[in-house]
């Protein structure tokens, strides 16, 4: 085996499968109680990020505007007042 050093901090699965994300990782990356995360696997990877919710339509994650706590981008704005009937004056 090469002569490398691994960095990193390893943890146990509980019965689960759930594991504890270090206080440092946390704090460095600013998460919080309740906040999502999503979880991908490539390869003989883990990977985990932030959620960011999408268009409740669309999973759009562009021009996204908040409403009534949802997110709708622009995009399916325009499309709902198109489908309307009514005009839009931008």
């Amino acid at each position: 085996m090469e002569n490398t050093k691994k960095t990193g901090i390893v943890r146990e699965l509980d019965r689960l499968g759930r594991i504890t994300l270090p206080k440092e990782f946390r704090r460095s990356l600013q998460l919080k109680e309740k906040d999502k995360l999503m979880i991908f696997a490539e390869e003989d990877r883990i990977i985990l990020t932030r959620y960011c919710e999408g268009d409740i339509f669309t999973g759009e994650q562009e021009d996204l505007i908040e409403f009534e706590g949802k997110f709708v981008s622009k995009k399916s704005i325009r499309e709902l007042v198109r489908r309307a009937g009514l005009e839009l004056k931008e």
